[in-house]
C-alpha cells in the first residue's frame, strides 16, 4: 500500500493495490478520523483536495466561546423556573447566544464536556426533549446514557429512590429527569451528587422549554418589554404556560392567557397574567400567539372536547390570527395536534411560525445549560 503523511501527521494519504483512487484520512485533535476518497488517481492532485478539506475542517471545528467573566447563574441544578432571577436568565440566554451558530457548521463536535457523564432519566414518553438533550450532549463531548424505564429495575419494584441511589454510585456528572409526577426533580436532586435538570414533572414545570423559547423570541424581538403574548389551550395541565409565564413575565413581557374556564388553575389570577375565555378578545394587540398542546394523558376521568369544537373556539387558524398584531408570530412547544390546536397551514408557514425555530434554539439552550451546570458543580466540589 503507498501512502504519504501531511500536516504532522494529522493527514494521511494512501492508496490500496486494488484502489484506483487516493484516499484520505484527516485526524484534526481531539477528534475522530474521518475517512473517504480525494476522487483522484493523481497524488499531487489528492495532495490538494486533503489540505483544502483538512483546513475547511478545522476553520469549522474550531468555536470560539468567550470565557464568562461574571458567572451569574451559580446553581448546580435547574429544576424550577421560580428559583431564576432575571438576571440568572439572561445569563442563560446570553450563554445559548453563543451555540445558534456553532450549530449551523459542518462540523458540530467541541471537546468541552469530554470525559463527562449524562444520564437521560425519561419516565415519560418524549421524542422532541429527549433528543433535544441527546444532542446537545453529545456535540459538547460528552458521554450520553439513555436509561429505558420500562427495562428499569422500578417496574420490578425497586423504589424510585433505590433507582437514583444506584446511578448516583456511578459518579454521573448530569442526570436530565422527566418524570410525570410533580416535584420529583428537586426531591432527586437533593439526594444525589450530580447535577439536576427538570426535563419535565407532570403538570408543574418545564424550565428548558421556556428558556428555549424566550430564546426563540428574544432572536426576533431583542427586547421584552413591550411584548404582549397570549398563550393559548389547555392551560391547567400545562407544565409549559406555568415556566413560561414565569420566565416571560420575568424578562419584562406581559401574558394574556387563553383557554375554556374549565382549563384554567384555580389560582390563575395570582399569576402575573391576564385571563381571557374568548380567543378573539385575548389576542387584540398580541406580538406573539404561543399555543399550547392538549394534554389528553392528563385529562383523566374528563370528557374531551369535540375536535372540531374545540378547534372552531381556541385552535389558531389565520382568521383568528388577525386578532393579533399584523405580524405577529405563532409558537408551539409540540408536538402538535395539526387541526386541533392549529391550523396545519398555519403552523408550517415560515413567515409566521416560530415553531421549527424553538426546535433548534431548544439545542443551544440545553448546551448551554449543560455546560453551565457542570462547571457550577466542578466549583462546589473544589471548595
Amino acid at each position: 500500500m503507498n501512502s504519504k503523511i501531511l500536516k504532522s501527521g494529522h493527514i494521511k494519504l494512501y492508496k490500496r493495490e486494488n484502489s484506483k483512487f487516493w484516499q484520505m484520512k484527516i485526524k484534526l485533535p481531539k477528534q475522530k478520523a474521518i475517512r473517504s476518497s480525494s476522487g483522484t488517481k493523481i497524488l499531487k492532485e489528492a495532495e490538494k483536495i486533503a489540505l483544502n478539506h483538512y483546513s475547511l475542517l478545522n476553520k469549522e471545528n474550531k468555536i470560539k466561546i468567550k470565557k464568562t467573566l461574571n458567572n451569574i447563574y451559580k446553581k448546580m441544578h435547574l429544576v424550577e423556573t421560580a428559583d431564576l432571577n432575571k438576571k440568572e436568565i439572561e445569563f442563560i440566554l446570553d450563554e445559548a447566544q453563543k451555540f445558534i451558530s456553532f450549530n449551523k457548521m459542518k462540523i458540530k463536535k467541541n471537546n468541552l464536556l469530554e470525559g463527562r457523564t449524562i444520564f437521560n432519566l425519561f419516565f415519560e414518553d418524549s421524542t422532541r426533549t429527549r433528543t433535544s438533550f441527546e444532542v446537545a450532549a453529545k456535540r459538547l463531548g460528552a458521554d450520553l446514557i439513555n436509561v429505558a424505564v420500562k427495562d428499569s429495575s422500578i417496574n420490578k419494584g425497586e423504589t424510585l429512590l433505590d433507582t437514583m441511589t444506584t446511578i448516583n454510585s456511578m459518579n454521573p456528572d448530569v442526570l436530565i429527569i422527566r418524570h410525570p409526577d410533580e416535584g420529583i426533580s428537586k426531591k432527586i436532586s437533593m439526594n444525589v451528587d450530580a447535577c439536576v435538570i427538570n426535563a419535565g414533572d407532570g403538570s408543574h414545570e418545564h424550565p428548558t422549554q421556556a428558556l428555549l423559547d424566550a430564546l426563540t423570541i428574544k432572536n426576533r424581538f431583542k427586547n421584552f418589554n413591550k411584548l404582549l403574548i397570549a398563550i393559548c389551550g389547555d392551560i391547567l395541565h400545562s407544565r409549559v404556560a406555568r415556566s413560561n409565564i414565569i420566565i416571560l413575565s420575568k424578562l419584562g413581557a406581559k401574558i394574556n392567557v387563553i383557554g375554556p374556564k374549565e382549563w384554567l388553575p384555580k389560582n390563575i389570577k395570582k399569576l402575573p397574567v391576564t385571563v381571557f375565555t374568548d380567543m378573539k378578545k385575548g389576542l387584540k394587540n398580541c406580538d406573539i400567539v404561543m399555543m399550547l398542546r392538549i394534554q389528553k394523558e392528563r385529562i383523566v376521568g374528563k370528557i374531551m372536547p369535540n375536535q372540531k369544537t374545540y378547534f372552531n373556539k381556541y385552535g389558531l387558524d389565520y382568521n383568528k390570527l388577525k386578532y393579533a398584531k399584523e405580524n405577529a408570530f405563532v409558537m408551539h412547544p409540540g408536538p402538535m395536534n395539526r387541526g386541533f390546536e392549529i391550523d396545519s397551514k398555519l403552523a408550517d408557514d415560515v413567515t409566521r411560525s416560530l415553531i421549527q425555530e424553538q426546535v433548534a434554539m431548544g439545542v443551544a439552550i440545553r448546551m448551554a445549560c449543560l455546560v453551565i451546570l457542570t462547571k457550577n458543580r466542578d466549583n462546589v466540589l473544589k471548595s
